[in-house]
């Protein structure tokens, strides 16, 4: 079950490989993102020392936080994947025009999962075409759709 997406990483990415990711989150922030405080859109993912961490996730925290506490929407969220997963990434980012992107925030087995994705990015070209191609399945939506009535 998705509670965030990341639509803009599909248009400007082409996804080679997805990965599920544990996040390390805080009770506040687990709070929010079930209340659908949370974005994606801007963040990506680095690797520092032999982990993984996703940066610029906006979680907006609410306002019945407790208030010991002083809750940063966009901190470093550390994300959990197996060694060998890690090692393979660590290899693959490192060739040119590879990156690692967020895709989705979901939930499974009631824990709070990211889908990340190595990618390689469109040139301008490759945007348009996909623009053209989307522009072209409503169009055949809408076709389908006149005939059946």
């Amino acid at each position: 079950m998705s509670i965030i997406q990341n639509k803009k990483a599909r248009f400007d990415y082409f996804i080679e490989e997805t990965y599920e990711a544990g996040l390390v989150l805080e009770g506040w922030e687990v709070k929010a993102i079930r209340a659908g405080r949370s974005q994606i859109n801007e963040s990506h993912i680095v690797i520092k020392q032999g982990e993984v961490f996703l940066l610029n996730a906006h979680i907006s925290p609410l306002a019945t936080a407790s208030t010991h506490i002083h809750p940063e929407a966009t901190r470093t969220r550390k994300l959990m994947l197996q060694r060998k997963d890690i090692n393979r990434l660590i290899g693959k980012v490192e060739q040119k025009g590879f990156t690692l992107v967020p895709l989705d925030l979901h939930y499974k087995n009631g824990r709070i999962k990211a889908e990340i994705a190595l990618a390689r990015g469109k040139k301008q070209h490759d945007k348009r075409q996909t623009l053209k191609d989307q522009d072209w399945k409503r169009q055949q939506q809408r076709i389908m759709k006149v005939h059946r009535t």
